[in-house]
C-alpha cells in the first residue's frame, strides 16, 4: 500500500519571526514539520481528521495558512502565511 499523498504544502511565519515548513498529507491525520528548509522532516499524527498534530514534541493545530505550533525550547507559536 502506497503512503498518503501530499495535498498541501506551506511555508509559514512564526510569532518569533522564524520559518516552518509544513507538508499535509491526504487524510488529514499525517502532517510533516520542518524547522529548516532542507532539515529533517518530524513526522506528526492525529489521532482523528481534524485532530492536532502530534510527535518528536511537536503539536500543530491547523491547516496550510494558519497553524499554532508547539516546539520543544519555544513554546507556543502563532504561525501563517
Amino acid at each position: 500500500e502506497l503512503p498518503p499523498a501530499i495535498i498541501a504544502s506551506a511555508t509559514l511565519r512564526c510569532s518569533d519571526n522564524s520559518l516552518v515548513y509544513v507538508d499535509f498529507f491526504q487524510g488529514d491525520k499525517k502532517a510533516t514539520l520542518r524547522t529548516e528548509a532542507n532539515g529533517a522532516p518530524h513526522p506528526l499524527n492525529a489521532e482523528n481528521a481534524g485532530d492536532p498534530f502530534t510527535g518528536d514534541g511537536y503539536t500543530l493545530t491547523g491547516n496550510k495558512d494558519a497553524a499554532t505550533i508547539e516546539m520543544p525550547g519555544k513554546g507556543m507559536l502563532r504561525c501563517h502565511v
